[in-house]
């Protein structure tokens, strides 16, 4: 949401300096980034046992909550990352994510906006699912629950890019349908890495578990650059079907997801499957 705004604001800075308002996106946010990064190794801890700014009681609660009391004894290496990609649910998780990391101002500018217009009228459908995310994290949080809510966030994205697929030169409709894709996506998505990096055991598969599945997810984004071509205006079909196709992949591989988990955990629960990981940790 308030990336669409400051982009939009930056872009008035063309010819400040000698710079063009492009160079000052990346300069202006770049350095955001360096700072943000550079606090953040002092003030975020490896563990709970490790965070200096709780009480000792906060961090016993904490510990007793997560049941964690690892230290940094085990690395990320060579051994650790062929295994972690030898469990083919971690390649399950990178491609539900990739599956959400569409590029949404690319889509915006499908309907012909300028630069700075097309950055502003990001807002809106951002600004909405802002509001459903918070709204779907708080029940999932409260159900224990993570499935439906991503299949639900999946159904909005796939009924908004039919709308774009089928609906052209109706603005009204269209922009519904973007504010459909982008609740859909931006709700649907933090569930899923929530969901994901719950599900792994120990630092180093969630280091590395975190790692990929974002990496490889955000590829999505440089892939939808290139998918709505000026040949294909305006109705943009091949864009459109691409995404689909992504997000019904999404969809397969969420229900593989799905079905595995529910496997162990029912095998976790009758005495099937060693004590690996928690039950909890599988919904």
């Amino acid at each position: 949401m308030f990336g669409g705004l400051l982009a939009s604001a930056i872009a008035n800075m063309e010819g400040v300096r000698g710079k063009s308002s492009w160079r000052w996106i990346f300069i202006l946010e770049g350095l955001a980034t360096i700072v943000i990064g550079f606090a953040a190794y002092f003030l975020v801890a490896d563990f709970p046992a490790d965070a200096k700014w709780l009480t000792e009681e906060e961090r016993d609660w904490v510990m007793t909550r997560t049941r964690s009391e690892e230290r940094l004894e085990q690395s990320v290496n060579g051994k650790a990352i062929i295994r972690f990609f030898s469990d083919g649910r971690n390649i399950l998780a990178g491609i539900m994510y990739f599956s959400f990391a569409y590029f949404a101002p690319t889509i915006v500018r499908t309907l012909h906006y300028s630069p700075v217009q097309t950055q502003l009228h990001t807002v809106p459908p951002t600004a909405a699912a802002l509001a459903l995310c918070l709204i779907m994290a708080y029940l999932s949080d409260r159900t224990g629950l993570r499935f439906p809510f991503v299949g639900f966030g999946l159904g909005l994205v796939i009924a908004g890019l039919a709308i774009l697929l089928e609906v052209h030169n109706f603005f009204p409709a269209q922009y519904a349908g973007l504010c459909l894709v982008a609740m859909g996506a931006f709700s649907a998505g933090p569930i899923i890495v929530c969901w994901y990096v719950m599900s792994l055991e120990g630092h180093v598969n969630r280091s590395i578990g975190t790692a990929w599945q974002i990496s490889f997810g955000n590829i999505g984004g440089i892939v939808a650059t290139f998918t709505f071509l000026a040949k294909d205006a305006p109705e943009y079909h091949t864009g459109y079907s691409i995404i689909m196709a992504f997000v019904c992949l999404g969809a397969l591989t969420t229900a593989i997801y799905t079905a595995i988990l529910w496997r162990d955990t029912r095998r976790l629960r009758t005495g099937d499957l060693d004590k690996g990981q928690h039950p909890r940790r599988l919904l």
